[in-house]
């Protein structure tokens, strides 16, 4: 998948070149959107799930989590549901 070129512009705008791969540059910015994006999907499809099941489970705020990477450590925003049965795959519990 290619990355369009407007957005990569858009993403190194006003950047320093030499800080885009340094602790807390663009690269761990990118990792915690995409890593939130994907849990609150995770979610969305669980709650999804559980209502087609009947249930009225539903999101129930976020909690912090720290997880490590190859080249820092990020603090998530966990999201949760009301049940307490959301286990994420991407971050597991």
């Amino acid at each position: 998948m290619a990355i369009d070129k407007e957005l990569l512009d858009q993403l190194l705008a006003g950047r320093d070149p030499q800080e885009l791969f340094a602790k807390d540059g663009l690269l761990d910015d990118l990792k915690k959107a995409l890593s939130e994006r994907i849990l609150n999907a995770e979610l969305g499809d669980h709650l999804d799930e559980e209502q087609a099941e009947g249930s009225a489970n539903r999101h129930n705020g976020h909690s912090k989590k720290t997880v490590l990477t190859g080249t820092s450590r990020l603090e998530l925003s966990t999201p949760r549901d009301r049940a307490c049965s959301f286990d994420p795959k991407l971050i597991a519990k």
